[in-house]
């Protein structure tokens, strides 16, 4: 037992752990327990689990794994996760192959809106892939695995330098080495998923990992032939290798293509930073655990930088998340 959670068989194991299902003892619904050892964790791995419960808990989407609770003892850290039956998105695309637009469209919706929601928290996900993309049992999208997800303090701003994610469906900036915006990675990862979703195969591909990389870099791939005009279209602009001239989430939200058929999520709004973002009057108002959320989420900035930003009466990041966690 993990709390009230009578915990099950292993259904799935990870770089930083395994998961097991579970059932609530009292109400009867089911979850996914992540279980990651904490003495195994290395200092930038925990600094990613930690990341990865803090983003969690800020965002409650319909397209978004839920984190319902975290248990920790002395030796295992327990991660409460909503258990979706479905499978992996990637396992799908291995099953079917190429799907028909409508489907493929349909999903893409979801993973788009569902990115939008984060990046409206300035929130990139950087590790998108249909491996990290679950289906449930009404073949509904639920993203996962915000191991990777990094704050970016400017939107526009190109101040990110971790390279991360699957080689396949990084960005050439990533690739390249260089600084780079969160959401125009996010967004060329999506691109991929979705020429994926429509040709069954991905347009850079290699076994050779430093030629997958020049590949990616060099940016030219074969358009599939049978798909649509505006999808074609979306792709192209998608996956633009210079990421300035990226096509930004506000028009894949109005491209032809997207708005071809109806989505089967609609957009959640995410909170007003005017409404939530209010000052603390001292600094023994702070709570040492969300504090400690929000150093996570600013990692390397001094403590009395945030502090500071907690107090002042600026309309900052800092202030809204505090009041939401």
């Amino acid at each position: 037992m993990i709390g009230l959670w009578r915990v099950g068989r292993t259904i799935g194991k990870g770089s930083s752990g395994r998961v097991r299902v579970a059932r609530h003892s009292t109400t009867g619904q089911y979850a996914a327990i992540k279980i990651i050892s904490k003495t195994s964790l290395a200092s930038r791995t925990r600094l990613s689990v930690e990341r990865e419960i803090v983003v969690m808990k800020l965002i409650d989407h319909p397209n978004i794994m839920r984190l319902y609770d975290v248990w920790e003892t002395s030796t295992d850290l327990y991660l409460i996760l909503e258990y979706v039956q479905g499978g992996e998105l990637f396992e799908y695309l291995c099953n079917k192959g190429p799907l028909p637009t409508s489907e493929a469209l349909s999903y893409f919706q979801q993973i788009i809106i569902a990115v939008d929601y984060c990046h409206r928290f300035n929130i990139a996900h950087r590790d998108l892939k249909p491996e990290n993309i679950l289906l449930d049992q009404d073949f509904k999208i639920k993203i996962a695995d915000f191991g990777m997800a990094a704050w970016q303090a400017d939107p526009k701003g190109v101040d990110l330098r971790t390279s991360c994610g699957s080689p396949h469906y990084a960005s050439p900036e990533i690739c390249n080495g260089e600084a780079y915006n969160g959401a125009a990675a996010d967004i060329w990862s999506c691109g991929v998923i979705l020429f994926a979703l429509l040709a069954g195969r991905l347009p850079f591909d290699d076994d050779d990992c430093p030629t997958l990389l020049e590949k990616i870099i060099i940016g030219k791939f074969t358009m599939p032939l049978d798909i649509d005009d505006n999808a074609k279209d979306l792709l192209s602009r998608m996956l633009s290798k210079d990421a300035s001239k990226r096509i930004t989430m506000p028009e894949i939200l109005q491209h032809p293509f997207f708005l071809s058929q109806a989505p089967a999520t609609f957009g959640h709004v995410a909170p007003n930073l005017d409404t939530i973002a209010r000052p603390l009057a001292s600094r023994d108002m702070i709570d040492a655990d969300i504090f400690a959320n929000l150093r996570t989420l600013w990692h390397g900035t001094p403590e009395d930088e945030i502090v500071e930003s907690l107090m002042n009466n600026e309309r900052n990041w800092q202030k809204g998340i505090y009041h939401m966690l």
